[in-house]
């Protein structure tokens, strides 16, 4: 029988085009929120980012954690709609409202068809503007706070991250204590609370909207004046960040948990934040030293030693300040069987040495560019993630053009100004390592390793 089908020629990949970061665009609604705007053609699900200034610095004393139930219950009704409605209006909307709280602020994100744009504005808005706060709910979000509590103290890495910011920071700065409250703060939180923080720190003036999808066809200035723009308050001065210290004497924390068969390891201290002209290179120093599979640390620890099945290390930024100023927590993180605690730590600590003393290869400097610029394009095809990246620069206080200007650098840095800004990274003295195991298993050992003093806490 003779094949009716009609075959077409394969296609062939065509040459990629250039490709930079969307620059967005700015304007003042008349209530002060400032928004920042990008139209990206085809990106049917826009996204909106709202930057609301209301640091976690902020919280009453005694009550941390009252700014995350806060951003929860935005989601929990407003004064139009209950909570299952205002639920149910999302949903009717194809829309999706999210919201957490973090040292610089609180952060709501919407999603919502392009079609059903005004619609997710305008519960947005309500929400903003006049949250229910129902007593109930209130309840309902602390109760499961204290449940999170709970399991976080039995994960590992969690608990790992609890120990290193308090003992890096000062106990009055908020950067020490868990970003969502501990079960003693959590359980004195009321409905009282939630709405004093709302009507104190919640406010247009001192808000930021990151808009990004397709919007053609689309008024923006005047969807957004008849949304965003009936939120109303009394002004109020933008929030001012002390500076970030922290105390990264070399020392190890063991945090006991008799029986453990494995150990969570995080080491870290802080140093330059994206502000700092090194960041770049730091980014691409760190991905070769932990940011992959090929990583030296993954190299030796996984695939020579097989003590692990991944080590990562990584940069996060924590607190930024108006002039510039800022830190970002410098970190290696992962777990090991409890056998290998000690020989894992020195074997990472032998890689930090050898890289001061010999420094990165240009192979590992070309894959790591090829990786952390050739991947841009895929990791902000979606309209989410642009939006996400610039509410990340209008939190820590950088220019609309940044991202673009850090993906020109990491294209044009070379090896020795990668490895010049990574051993100043993570020097070896200098490093603060938490281990999350069997203290009467590894301590003697470790102690042994001679990396700082040994202390055992309780878990």
């Amino acid at each position: 029988m003779t094949s009716q089908m009609t075959f077409h020629p394969q296609p062939t990949a065509g040459t990629p085009g250039p490709w930079a970061f969307p620059a967005p665009q700015r304007l003042t609604l008349g209530n002060g929120i400032t928004v920042l705007h990008c139209h990206r053609p085809g990106q049917q699900l826009v996204a909106v980012d709202l930057v609301v200034d209301a640091p976690l610095a902020a919280e009453p004393t005694g009550l941390d954690g009252v700014a995350n139930i806060l951003a929860r219950a935005l989601n929990e009704g407003t004064e139009h709609h209950t909570a299952e409605e205002f639920a149910a209006e999302l949903e009717r909307a194809g829309a999706t409202l999210d919201a957490h709280a973090d040292h610089p602020a609180i952060r709501v994100s919407l999603e919502v068809p392009a079609s059903r744009l005004e619609r997710g504005l305008t519960l947005l808005a309500d929400a903003l503007r006049a949250p229910a706060l129902p007593e109930d709910e209130i309840e309902r979000l602390v109760a499961n706070r204290l449940d999170e509590i709970t399991h976080e103290l039995a994960n590992p890495a969690r608990r790992a991250a609890k120990a290193l910011y308090a003992t890096l920071f000062e106990a009055a700065d908020r950067l020490s204590r868990p970003r969502s409250g501990t079960a003693d703060t959590v359980r004195t939180i009321d409905r009282a609370a939630v709405d004093a923080f709302y009507r104190a720190h919640v406010r247009p003036g001192t808000t930021t909207a990151v808009v990004v999808g397709d919007l053609t066809g689309t008024d923006l200035p005047a969807l957004l004046d008849s949304t965003l723009g009936t939120w109303t308050a009394d002004a109020a001065e933008p929030s001012v960040h002390a500076p970030v210290t922290a105390d990264d004497k070399g020392r190890v924390i063991i945090v006991d948990r008799p029986g453990s068969v494995q150990t969570q390891l995080l080491i870290g201290r802080i140093g330059p934040d994206r502000h700092d002209p090194t960041w770049a290179a730091q980014i691409l120093g760190t991905y070769c030293l932990g940011g992959t599979l090929t990583s030296r640390l993954d190299r030796v620890l996984r695939e020579e030693k097989g003590y692990t099945y991944g080590v990562r290390a990584f940069a996060q930024p924590l607190r930024s300040a108006a002039d510039g100023s800022g830190r970002a927590l410098l970190a290696i993180s992962g777990s090991v069987d409890t056998a290998s605690t000690a020989p894992a730590l020195a074997d990472t600590w032998t890689i930090l040495r050898t890289l001061a003393a010999e420094g990165l290869t240009d192979a590992e400097r070309d894959e790591a560019v090829q990786f952390l610029v050739g991947v841009a394009p895929l990791k902000y095809e979606t309209a989410g993630s642009v939006a996400g990246t610039l509410a990340d620069q209008v939190e820590q206080y950088l220019p609309d053009d940044y991202q673009a200007e850090v993906y020109r650098q990491l294209a044009e840095l070379g090896t020795e100004a990668a490895t010049e800004a990574v051993v100043a990274a993570f020097p070896p003295d200098r490093l603060v390592t938490v281990l999350v195991g069997d203290a009467a298993v590894i301590g003697d050992a470790v102690r042994d390793l001679g990396i700082g003093e040994v202390t055992v806490v309780a878990n």
